[in-house]
């Protein structure tokens, strides 16, 4: 069944174009009303793809409300409205200096070098996206973008734990998350360098395209091999997911309002959390999958946790998916951090040649 316009929406799937008006119904209905409201934007693939584009299961609306507020509340997360799942986060207005501090930021620059407000009561947004959208793709400031990314991993990795944990103790997802993020960045440098989406979710399936289009397949390999995924297979990679979705299930059924990602782990979240893994996995594409597997899995136990609820029965599920990366104990997990420092030449390499051949 083709799409059906039902007030914007398809009923057999949303495009990209009607899900954005969806977005900016909320904003003018319910966004608009939170204090502090200072305006908002699209960020995300829902900016970056054309209008045309068909918005997939597993595929959300990333939206943006800048407040005038020091320490703004924990954001909504995602929610179903007008049929379309919507993802809102909040942003301190003064996280948007000057139009080069904008620039410099790889994710606000990605943001805002597209037509992408969706309210602007001072004028100040649009004001941004004019001199962005201009410079977003000047040498300089490409450059500039990714050699913040590359000191964003160098400060992720300075917080991987000592080798201090008991062998055998549980392994706590706060401890991961310092090695796994700043490992997954890594596969933002090459997006930010050749003027690509950083995306989350999917950025090493992002990445291998985009290698691969310049011939580079060796590249994205050796990404792979940094995470500790290259050489796992589907089989594995699908058990993985399975013993994960039983956490899921678990860490859906509690509450934990104060966690800014608990709507990943609910029934509005799971089309993405698991059925993302899923669709990369069935797409051939299972190691690329890995990234938002531990990812994933770190928020179940975590909101379990805060919930108060027993996580006990999953953590084996999680020390097995990491020492399947080399990465389930402190001291594996600093040795792959080391790894990854070792590997940042290389990519500030990549980086330029990515930069240059995407110039303009």
């Amino acid at each position: 069944m083709g799409e059906v316009e039902v007030g914007g929406v398809g009923t057999g799937g949303v495009r990209v174009g009607a899900a954005r008006r969806v977005a900016r119904r909320w904003v003018a209905r319910e966004g608009a009303a939170l204090p502090g409201f200072a305006g908002a934007f699209l960020t995300g693939s829902a900016l970056w793809a054309p209008a045309g584009t068909l918005l997939g299961p597993a595929s959300d609306v990333d939206v943006m409300v800048v407040l005038d507020a020091a320490e703004p509340p924990v954001k909504p997360g995602k929610f179903r409205y007008d049929g379309v799942l919507l993802e809102v986060s909040y942003l301190p207005a003064a996280r948007l200096g000057s139009a080069e501090d904008v620039l410099r930021d790889h994710h606000l620059a990605g943001a805002f070098h597209l037509p992408g407000v969706l309210a602007d009561p001072t004028g100040r947004l649009e004001a941004l996206h004019r001199t962005v959208s201009g410079e977003f793709a000047a040498p300089h400031w490409v450059r500039a973008r990714t050699a913040a990314v590359l000191d964003l991993i160098r400060r992720t990795l300075d917080q991987v734990e000592p080798a201090a944990e008991a062998q055998g103790s549980a392994v706590r997802p706060e401890a991961v998350n310092a090695w796994l993020f700043g490992t997954g960045i890594t596969a933002h440098v090459p997006l930010v360098a050749a003027l690509r989406n950083p995306t989350v979710r999917s950025r090493y399936a992002a990445t291998r395209e985009l290698l691969a289009g310049h011939g580079l397949p060796h590249h994205h390999e050796r990404l792979l091999e940094l995470l500790g995924c290259a050489e796992l297979g589907a089989g594995r990679v699908e058990r993985h997911l399975g013993v994960l979705e039983r956490a899921f299930d678990a860490a859906e059924r509690v509450t934990a309002a104060s966690y800014p990602f608990a709507s990943d782990v609910s029934a509005s979240g799971r089309p993405v959390s698991i059925g993302g893994s899923r669709d990369l996995i069935a797409r051939g594409l299972h190691r690329e999958a890995v990234f938002w597997l531990v990812a994933t899995y770190a928020r179940c136990l975590t909101k379990l946790s805060l919930a108060g609820a027993d996580g006990s029965p999953y953590e084996d599920g999680f020390r097995d998916l990491l020492a399947d990366l080399g990465a389930d104990t402190p001291a594996r997990r600093h040795r792959r951090a080391e790894e990854v420092r070792a590997a940042l030449p290389w990519l500030r390499g990549l980086a330029e040649e990515l930069t240059v051949r995407h110039a303009r």
